[in-house]
């Protein structure tokens, strides 16, 4: 992990084509914003946590019912 330190209206630029700009600190919280071109998600980590989880979930739902099918198309 690279750990850097950075004030308010400072950023960091990733890959070329994404910026994260420190835009406020106030007490123990940061705010950020993040300019990235349309094609690039950007999503919160518990966000995107509950994203992969249902997206796993949905492809066991769709492979039993699939195999539901091919057990009924056999009776």
């Amino acid at each position: 992990m690279l750990i850097l330190s950075r004030k308010a209206g400072e950023s960091l630029i990733l890959d070329g084509g994404i910026e994260i700009k420190i835009t406020e600190i106030y007490g123990d919280k940061v705010r950020i914003g993040i300019s990235a071109p349309a094609d690039v998600r950007v999503y919160r980590k518990e966000l995107y946590a509950t994203i992969q989880e249902n997206q796993s979930a949905a492809r066991v739902a769709v492979s039993s019912d699939a195999v539901r099918g091919l057990l009924e198309k056999l009776k």
